[in-house]
């Protein structure tokens, strides 16, 4: 290119607003709350489940008028080269409502399904929310008992007490969307006033205790019919439950009723009770009729959904963010390019007894090999010399702190099996 041509433009290095690169260490969290919340929840009978990204829109336009929001304004939808519109998921219940109804008579009931997908919504970038986040989805169909219910809080419980947290860490709070109905009803509220009261209940704690209940007045609701004094028959059977379960942080709070339109019985959502992090974490609830879209006759289902930010931040601000250890036990520096082959040959004795080894091609001097295994936080080196090959003794650098111990080239494998 002559100095006179001008040069082209670079592409931006910056990921697309709102979504996530994962470099090692990222990913590396990523794998643990992954691990950890597949442990727990296999330990409670549910087995895993996948699915495409891809949906048809209709499956989210089909939940009719409250769902309008999502669809309109928050999902990424568009037409593919056969004409059809696709939805980049947005949530995953719908989905799993569907592959049930797609085998119901040939699933087993009391159904227990968990999955990790990545969901993608149109949102103004914030804490704890992005346009791309992974989350866990526990979903268990077929059941109409409290005991299910319960069984699903659980789950999100242990999950987080497997993370490291205590029950004074987070507070789990039950509401129950019968109970909203039910009052809607004596009220003799209209369908749209009852969305209002839902919407009103959901902005709670986002609003002044006056607008609360100018707002309730608005709508002709008795403020102490939402003072959660009076605990629903079905919430208070899932406390029972709860507490002989040996979860002791759930209550009962009236304003809580989920978002979404499909919940038909009793919700919650967990709260961070951390002064830095103050905020709901995640919820779920149970949802009887969702299966309906697909099918005339409904599998009754409950279950919750937790993404990975919030989970993150919730860790965060307790010191409990795991620390990052490199999945490679040891590096192999070579003094020359001539030494890559004998190099390869105990990396590759190495591996055959099961340790993690990354070798170096000589194409730096040694102080730059050890350079990138430090760089890797790769804890072990090992130098490849013509001396160490003609004496068959190599030593073994820590590079943590800085000790090194000779062995022979049979003894390497056991030092790293023994570590």
């Amino acid at each position: 290119m002559s100095k006179n041509e001008p040069s082209k433009e670079k592409l931006s290095t910056e990921s697309y607003k709102g979504v996530r690169d994962f470099y090692p260490e990222d990913q590396a969290f990523l794998n643990y709350l992954f691990a950890t919340c597949r442990t727990v929840a296999k330990r409670f009978g549910y087995v895993e489940y996948g699915a495409s990204i891809l949906e048809p829109a209709e499956l989210y336009k089909a939940k009719g008028a409250d769902n309008e929001e999502l669809v309109n304004e928050q999902t990424y939808t568009f037409t593919d080269r056969g004409g059809r519109e696709v939805t980049l998921r947005p949530e995953m219940t719908p989905t799993v409502a569907r592959m049930v109804s797609a085998k119901r008579r040939e699933l087993g009931y009391p159904l227990r399904l968990f999955s990790i997908p990545n969901l993608f919504r149109y949102e103004r970038p914030q804490r704890g929310r992005l346009r791309e986040h992974w989350q866990l989805n526990v979903d268990l169909f077929g059941s109409q008992t409290r005991a299910a219910d319960a069984e699903i809080i659980q789950v999100a419980y242990e999950i987080l007490k497997a993370f490291g947290a205590e029950e004074k860490d987070f507070v789990i709070k039950l509401g129950s969307r019968a109970y909203i109905e039910a009052l809607a009803a004596e009220c003799a509220l209209t369908e749209e006033d009852t969305r209002k009261l839902v919407g009103l209940l959901d902005r709670k704690n986002k609003i002044e205790k006056s607008e609360f209940e100018a707002g309730l007045a608005e709508l002709g609701v008795p403020l102490e019919k939402l003072n959660g004094e009076q605990v629903p028959a079905d919430v208070q059977a899932v406390l029972d439950t709860l507490a002989a379960g040996g979860v002791g942080n759930a209550v009962f709070d009236p304003s809580i009723v989920r978002g979404f339109a499909y919940y038909t019985g009793v919700v919650f959502e967990v709260y961070d009770t951390h002064k830095d992090n103050n905020r709901a974490l995640f919820g779920g609830g149970r949802y009887d009729n969702l299966t309906a879209l697909f099918d005339d006759t409904p599998i009754v289902g409950v279950g919750f959904g937790m993404g990975d930010t919030m989970v993150y931040h919730f860790l965060e601000v307790r010191g409990l963010l795991p620390a990052y250890s490199a999945p490679t036990h040891a590096y192999l520096a070579v003094a020359t390019e001539a030494e890559v082959p004998h190099a390869l040959a105990i990396a590759g004795e190495l591996r055959a007894a099961g340790v993690n080894v990354a070798v170096d091609f000589g194409e730096k001097k040694l102080a730059d090999q050890i350079k990138t295994a430090v760089k890797h936080s790769i804890p072990y080196l090992i130098v490849v010399g013509a001396n160490e090959i003609a004496s068959g003794t190599f030593g073994i650098r820590n590079l943590l702190n800085g000790t090194e111990a000779p062995h022979t080239r049979e003894e390497l494998a056991a030092f790293f099996l023994s570590l």
